[in-house]
């Protein structure tokens, strides 16, 4: 059946649309406090001897999680189009996501590392199964003209959300390791003890129950399609579906090219966004502390960088926005990868070794800050255009394929970046070696990018 064929669903009430942005409000928490700045350098610098080698073991685990997701996330959104319903799937990854946080409690120093690095692989493929099924929603929901804007605002509440948690931590659970105090100046809550890994353990229950709680406004008030085929048979038209989708993306060029630059420079974006932290640990020995404070910062220019963003994508366009936030992205890398005790920009710009005694006390460390500001600012945009700059490019009956081809495109190669950072951290003993990988990637997808396109195809609805 032809597009233009196709009777498009009324759009959601102001209380449903508010229950598909709050899906990002409670999701957000995930990436901000385990996959970022408090579990994942805690995984680094605490369950293993050496940083270098748990950048590897950490570049690993992401690198497993992105295969899975690259294989299956396709097949999740043609399943999502057959069946019509997409809540009970994001319930059912919901319950797997939940477990799996749970379980990162007993990940204590000298605890197995196969065992964490499994929790967070299982928590990581539910998260992002659940986003694909989010996802598809939104064309349905949200006007063309409004999704870049809603798509932003959703994206800055979901940093509004991970900062406040991550709030939480720095403020009553994690504390200095020279004054064993919060930034309050009071000891951690709950009895945390932080030798033990306690205060970096706890954000995987605190996530999980917080997911709980914030997705069930999307149950209660957003529409959700109509049942479709059970689920046996969802899943056998899913794959056929997904065949009839690829042969498809032949005759959409515009559509395919769009999805192959997403592809290479958001494999750039997943490695900063995941490895920016473990990279900073590592390289200056931050604590939960440090690590907390550090991203509060940087979720604080988030979310105005996504509340602006929301203006300059309904001005501009979402492609606007995308390749103006890969800039600021790539300069951001650079600068961080350039900076060590005592320079930065590759020693071009000489800096202090000395500290001066408080938070961030080196001139490196406020370089790297300076440069994370610019991380801020874009890594919210450059993921929440895009989102709807496919939205605006496809037709709501079809969202469900293309949208878990947008899972793949984000997932397909995402093992590389990570695996690239490994294998050159493993075969140089630099972590910033590695780390310059990532640029690649993103000035890659960047080129890629300026040729295509925007909207990638018209669409009747």
């Amino acid at each position: 059946m032809s597009m233009d064929t196709k009777t498009a669903a009324p759009r959601a009430s102001r209380l449903g649309i508010a229950g598909w942005m709050l899906f990002d409000w409670a999701a957000q928490p995930f990436f901000t406090v385990i996959t970022t700045f408090i579990f994942g350098p805690y995984l680094v610098a605490r369950l293993t001897d050496d940083p270098v080698a748990g950048q590897a073991a950490w570049s690993y685990t992401l690198t497993i999680a992105g295969i899975v997701i690259a294989l299956l996330a396709p097949v999740m959104g043609s399943i999502a189009d057959a069946s019509g319903a997409r809540k009970p799937w994001i319930a059912a990854f919901a319950v797997v996501k939940i477990l799996s946080l749970m379980g990162l409690w007993y990940a204590t120093p000298g605890s197995s590392l196969v065992f964490a690095m499994a929790m967070i692989v299982l928590a990581t493929v539910a998260a992002e199964f659940s986003i694909v099924f989010n996802d598809s929603m939104m064309p349905r929901l949200v006007s063309p003209a409004d999704t870049g804007r809603i798509s932003n605002i959703a994206w800055g509440l979901g940093y509004l959300g991970g900062m406040i948690v991550l709030i939480v931590v720095i403020a009553l659970i994690a504390a200095n390791p020279v004054t064993g105090e919060t930034v309050l100046g009071i000891r951690p809550i709950f009895g945390i003890d932080p030798a033990t890994g306690e205060d970096a353990r706890i954000t995987g229950p605190i996530s999980a129950i917080w997911y709980l709680v914030f997705i069930l406004p999307m149950f209660f008030f957003t529409p959700d399609q109509s049942r479709g085929l059970p689920i046996a048979h969802a899943v056998r038209a899913g794959f056929a579906d997904l065949t009839a989708a690829l042969r498809d993306l032949r005759g959409r060029p515009r559509i395919l090219r769009f999805l192959i630059a997403r592809m290479v420079y958001q494999d750039g974006v997943n490695g900063l966004i995941a490895l920016g932290g473990t990279f900073a640990a590592g390289m200056f020995a931050w604590q939960t502390f440090e690590l907390g404070i550090y991203g509060i910062i940087l979720n604080v220019v988030a979310i105005g960088g996504c509340l602006y963003a929301s203006r300059l994508d309904k001005r501009l366009g979402s492609k606007a926005v995308v390749v103006g936030s890969l800039v600021c992205l790539t300069m951001a890398t650079i600068g961080i990868v350039s900076t060590g005790p005592g320079f930065t920009l590759f020693g071009l710009v000489p800096l202090s070794v000395k500290s001066t005694g408080g938070l961030f006390g080196t001139a490196a460390e406020k370089a790297y800050i300076l440069y994370g500001l610019l991380i801020g600012l874009a890594f919210g945009p450059v993921q929440a255009s895009a989102r709807s700059y496919l939205a605006q490019s496809i037709h709501p009956d079809e969202a469900g394929r293309y949208f878990g081809l947008y899972a793949l495109s984000g997932r397909a190669t995402s093992f590389l970046a990570p695996l690239s950072v490994a294998l050159v951290t493993t075969a140089t003993g630099s972590a910033r070696l590695g780390m310059m990988a990532l640029i690649v990637f993103l000035v890659a997808g960047f080129l890629l990018l300026l040729r295509t396109p925007y909207p990638a195809a018209k669409v009747t609805r």
